[in-house]
């Protein structure tokens, strides 16, 4: 498998498509298992689940939005083709209707499956779906887990040519070239980049903080909330300090100089607000004042709330006592 591909395609990768195969693995997963008993049972391996990606390709550009599920045949390692052709037609058809447009301008890009690296009869089912995708593209998702890594467990592999001649190695994605010999398809790792619109952002971050099924309490909801935005604010302080380090080894001449992660950096640098003007400064310190000012008066309250309960109680205690004793009350 070679590392990188060098076709110049730019991936663009929907959060929908990796929460489809995400259910789809756990639902297959939850199906598979054998009933709980006594009996020690031998650890079988995981299954895998198959589908289709689709999406636009606009240009150079593939953008994957979604994608739906396919039969699969361990026994033969293909997939049911009928079943396949079923979902084409029917993403065909709605493409066609123009007054029950449900996905505008979609096609099948690819294929999806699921585990930790890509095996030799995934490239089975990568030519059969030649025949409706000249150029498929295979998504890979890795359901195990691996607390150490900070990148998403999702690879996207394009198949290249293999040629071998006496001049050596010729790669060409998705063209033959023979040579003296017969060229193998090969699949190679390609970079993609995470693309969200405005209705996935809100269904993401619903999921991300769904209500437990034991109801709890407001203040669980508000300590997830915030340990949710601490871990983003990690994760975004931890890629800026990644990001600085290449640019100061770029700026030493430790590493080559590449144009276009300048101009990528330079134009995310553009998007920041100008926030250095004293207007600004007076605004943003009476809001943290203020909010200072809520809190602690919040906290006022709870202790006051607080100290009431524990007085009620004491009152209480004291006026069943007095009732034996005669003694008066605490307060």
């Amino acid at each position: 498998m070679a590392s990188s591909s060098s076709s110049g395609l730019t991936f663009k990768l929907h959060p929908l498509v990796i929460l489809n195969i995400s259910d789809h693995y756990t639902r297959v997963k939850s199906q598979s298992q054998p009933p709980q008993n006594g009996a020690e049972s031998t650890a079988s391996p995981p299954p895998r689940v198959f589908g289709c990606v689709i999406g636009v390709q606009r240009g150079r550009t593939v953008e994957i939005f979604n994608s739906f599920e396919l039969l699969y045949y361990p026994s033969s390692h293909s997939l049911d083709r009928s079943f396949l052709e079923k979902k084409q037609e029917l993403c065909q058809s709605l493409n066609t209707l123009s007054d029950k447009k449900v996905f505008p301008n979609y096609y099948i890009l690819g294929w999806y499956s699921t585990g930790s690296e890509a095996e030799e009869s995934d490239m089975q089912i990568h030519k059969a779906l030649m025949d409706i995708n000249e150029s498929p593209v295979y998504v890979l998702l890795n359901p195990s887990i691996n607390h150490a890594q900070k990148d998403l467990p999702v690879t996207i592999y394009e198949s290249v040519a293999n040629t071998f001649c006496s001049c050596g190695l010729i790669n060409a994605t998705l063209e033959l070239h023979v040579i003296d010999g017969i060229p193998q398809l090969i699949f190679v790792r390609s970079s993609y980049t995470i693309e969200t619109v405005e209705a996935e952002r809100i269904s993401v971050d619903h999921v991300a903080h769904l209500k437990p099924s034991d109801g709890g309490s407001a203040a669980t909801q508000l300590a997830a909330h915030l340990t949710g935005i601490h871990s983003a604010i990690k994760m975004l302080n931890s890629r800026i300090r990644v990001l600085h380090h290449y640019l100061l080894a770029m700026q030493k001449g430790d590493i080559p100089c590449e144009n276009s992660l300048l101009r990528q950096v330079s134009s995310l640098l553009r998007r920041l607000p100008a926030i250095e003007s004293e207007k600004f400064q007076d605004d943003f310190l009476m809001e943290y004042n203020d909010t200072l000012l809520i809190t602690y008066l919040a906290m006022l309250t709870n202790c006051s709330s607080s100290m009431n309960e524990l007085v009620d109680k004491f009152n209480t205690a004291y006026e069943k006592h007095s009732r034996r004793g005669g003694r008066t009350a605490f307060f």
